[in-house]
């Protein structure tokens, strides 16, 4: 039985691609166990030569999954004059897909893995928003970004949400008059916490359909004008005691109050920070 060949599993990143497709590969040969090398983050023609140069010393196959075409070229260049077999596995896909699209590729190394982190930041704050919603736990304040507080049914939570999809750990606390507040809110820097106010009006309106999809009476005092207005007095002098930005929601959509307080808190970081 002839001696088996050293798989070479090149990158210009991590190399995790190619050498899983190297022992994919591998998998489909009863006869023995190969040996897969893999060499990462390869950043210049040199250690390509080098690289060559020492797989030239046995039986060997090179796959990889080099972006730059400068560094495919040198492989394929220096692979051919030492008659080693190269698999170039992203490279046809990515012609593929340009010839298609008429898109330009970017050629940069280790793309997916950026993509992945930003997927799993973004997993962590929706992760985030859902423990801490509604001030289930007051000690997620001190390690949100984002601390919105405001009367039931001004879009806490759905905001909450919307920003934890853009990558922001935000926690929320609703204001009632008759809840003690968590004494970790006002340890929280004012830039840091935003609050929400609403026309009671609206307000009325809301809690009015709330009250209707949980088949209760519309003229409960959650609903109630007084009551309403009890509230938002009360939200207004927590936020002046935070000196934290309010927002109106009365006509805003979500996406346009969570815009809406990015910009504040952005702007308020900054204030703080000079």
């Amino acid at each position: 039985m002839a001696s088996l060949p050293i798989i070479y599993a090149l990158s210009d990143s991590i190399g995790e691609t190619a050498e899983m497709v190297a022992r994919a590969t591998a998998s489909q040969f009863s006869s023995g166990e190969f040996d897969i090398i893999r060499i990462p983050y390869i950043n210049s023609v040199e250690q390509i030569a080098e690289t060559v140069q020492e797989a030239a010393k046995h039986a060997c196959v090179i796959c990889h999954t080099l972006v730059s075409p400068n560094l495919r070229e040198a492989l394929l260049e220096q692979a051919q004059a030492h008659n080693i077999p190269t698999i170039d596995i992203m490279g046809p896909m990515i012609y593929a897909v340009q010839k298609v699209t008429g898109m330009t590729p970017r050629l940069k190394p280790g793309l997916i893995h950026k993509l992945d982190q930003e997927y799993f930041k973004r997993v962590e704050a929706v992760e985030f928003a859902v423990k801490y919603d509604d001030g289930k736990n007051p000690l997620g304040l001190l390690k949100a970004d984002i601390v919105i507080i405001g009367v039931s049914r001004t879009s806490k939570t759905p905001l909450s949400m919307y920003l934890a999809h853009k990558k922001v750990k935000v926690a929320n606390v609703p204001l009632v008059p008759e809840a003690p507040l968590p004494q970790e809110l006002f340890q929280v820097p004012s830039h840091r916490i935003v609050g929400l106010i609403i026309d009671k009006f609206k307000l009325n309106e809301i809690r009015c359909e709330r009250l209707k999809t949980m088949g209760l009476a519309p003229d409960a005092s959650y609903a109630n004008i007084g009551r309403i207005h009890e509230e938002l007095d009360y939200a207004r002098s927590i936020m002046r005691r935070l000196q934290c930005p309010v927002i109106d929601v009365s006509n805003k959509a979500i996406e346009e109050t969570a815009n809406r307080i990015l910009e504040v808190v952005q702007k308020n970081k900054l204030a703080n920070n000079k």
